[in-house]
């Protein structure tokens, strides 16, 4: 069983008792979240395609943490002129546990 759900713009394929990233929720640690924007469920009874979202199907998720990417550095350079930027950035995400789709 999997569902394609969409979190704060970014579409996702879960599955029950999966560990996922999603985009930062203002969530606390052990709380549970449920997304109700889900695109697409599929089980052994069949596939369910939303038009946009599936009607009465929802994804329980439980937070485990926040935590943040690895370090990206965005380095600009004009040549001859003396211009050097350097910034880094991490993005912030939290990490949740899939543990119900339905």
């Amino acid at each position: 069983m999997f569902a394609v759900v969409d979190v704060m713009g970014q579409q996702l394929k879960v599955s029950p008792s999966e560990r996922v990233f999603v985009p930062s929720l203002p969530s606390e640690v052990g709380a549970t979240v449920k997304f109700d924007r889900v695109l697409l469920v599929s089980d052994d009874k069949g596939v369910k395609i939303g038009n946009p979202f599936v009607k009465s199907i929802a994804v329980q998720a439980k937070v485990l943490g926040h935590v943040k990417d690895d370090k990206v550095i965005v380095f600009k350079k004009k040549k001859r002129k003396g211009y050097r930027v350097r910034r880094g950035h991490r993005q912030h995400y939290t990490e949740v546990e899939i543990t119900a789709i339905g």
